[in-house]
């Protein structure tokens, strides 16, 4: 698996990720030609080399003669679709751009359908992401990765007026991201940045084009841990940096490291926060248990262990996203007797999951589904669903699990591929 990991240390904007990619080795005229397919004029594009605090760098930029450009979401995504742009290039060009739709109809109190884009209706934004999907494409990656993304500080002039940074759509999408601001006064991440780099980051593994445009747009919607985090375990082929337009106190660059995964599994990195009890009723832990699996922790499991003095007690164990780490410690401040957590980062290897949804004789039903060298390593029926199932039609729950496991083996291993996949994530 070829990985494109984007360390955002200066922030992100379409124009450096574009230029990072051509700096890593993605041919102008390739890109060109791409582009082309859009069949749209007004426009060119123009890398040129550069240097940002001595390190050297790519500049992208899309020249238009467009002036105040604003078109509905329906206009933009209609250039995408009848262009001639290969189908997997515009899926995720289009799940991109309905992802900025949709944060700049909510902030504006509008529907998707009326809304109007201003700054990303231009056809600079356009281009910008259709070039950055058809780049990835073109240097044959697979899977996108990214850093936490700095954002900056201040104020910055927008068609609405001055505003504040991040901007609104900015901080929107950054909803589930981790980010960092170390006071550089200036609008480091753009709505069109992180819309691209959140949407195909947001697979955690999953191929940067696979699926409709829905269904990446559905899976930017909670961004997977494994797409932001540490660089992953890989053996570097290309670097490449995309450079901002203004000099910064810091060098204004978008890293890009391009590489093959050095390892046949998923990974990212979680946290584990433990704490030991002692004088808290067992009925209490087991409600905590559940409050913070509802609030979005990976897993919660107790263990029972000897305190000082011999007194027996539980060990209470969560693993969380680390961007979780402070809602699930302020949670077990809130809700059990302890006075201090142990907070530590593990680093988990995965085989490759997915939920599907799969048709029986019951009707639908959700199974979780890993793979290992590409075959089904096991499908095990999502446990609510199959619990339903029992319950209305009074059968054993052990018979419907064993019969939905086989149905969905048969249509897993169908190369008709019956499964649709569903809306929900895979359990971590």
């Amino acid at each position: 698996m070829r990985i494109a990991y984007f360390d955002c240390f200066a922030g992100v904007a379409g124009d450096m990720i574009v230029g990072a990619l051509l700096n890593a080795g993605l041919e102008l005229a390739d890109l060109e030609r791409e582009l082309a397919k859009l069949d749209v004029g007004g426009y060119k594009v123009e890398a040129r080399k550069t240097e940002k605090n001595g390190i050297s760098g790519t500049k992208f930029e899309v020249v238009t003669e467009e002036t105040n450009a604003s078109r509905s979401a329906a206009e933009i995504v209609r250039i995408v679709e009848d262009s001639s742009l290969d189908e997997d290039v515009k899926r995720a060009s289009v799940a991109i751009l309905l992802t900025l739709a949709r944060v700049e109809a909510k902030i504006h109190n509008a529907s998707v359908e009326t809304i109007h884009l201003h700054e990303v209706g231009g056809l600079d934004a356009i281009v910008d992401v259709v070039s950055a999907v058809a780049g990835l494409k073109l240097l044959g990656v697979d899977e996108v990765r990214a850093s936490s993304i700095h954002v900056g500080t201040g104020f910055v002039e927008c068609a609405h007026g001055t505003i504040p940074v991040p901007a609104p759509a900015t901080l929107a999408l950054l909803e589930g991201v981790p980010v960092v601001s170390r006071g550089i006064e200036a609008e480091l991440a753009t709505p069109t940045g992180v819309a691209i780099v959140r949407t195909l980051a947001a697979g955690g593994g999953e191929p940067i084009t696979e699926g409709t445009a829905e269904s990446i747009t559905e899976s930017a919607a909670e961004p997977r841990a494994g797409g932001f985090g540490p660089m992953p375990a890989m053996r570097v082929e290309t670097t490449g940096y995309g450079a901002g337009s203004r000099d910064l106190p810091i060098p204004n660059l978008l890293r890009v490291t391009i590489g093959q995964a050095d390892s046949a599994y998923e990974a990212d990195e979680v946290v584990l926060i433990e704490t030991n009890i002692d004088d808290m009723s067992p009925e209490v832990i087991g409600y905590v248990c559940e409050l913070l699996l509802s609030q979005g922790a990976l897993d919660v499991y107790t263990t029972s262990v000897f305190m000082k003095k011999n007194r027996p007690g539980t060990l209470l164990s969560v693993l969380a996203r680390p961007v979780e780490e402070g809602a699930v410690v302020a949670t077990l401040f809130r809700e059990t007797t302890t006075l201090g957590v142990r907070v530590g980062m593990l680093r988990r290897q995965k085989l490759e999951r997915e939920t599907v949804e799969i048709d029986t004789r019951f009707g639908p039903v959700v199974v979780k589904v890993s793979r290992h060298d590409g075959r089904i390593a096991n499908a095990a029926p999502e446990y609510e669903s199959v619990r339903e199932i029992a319950l209305l039609r009074g059968i054993p729950l052990k018979d419907v699990y064993d019969e939905v496991a086989r149905a969905a083996r048969d249509a897993l291993d169908d190369k008709g591929d019956r499964s649709q996949p569903s809306s929900e994530g895979a359990d971590a």
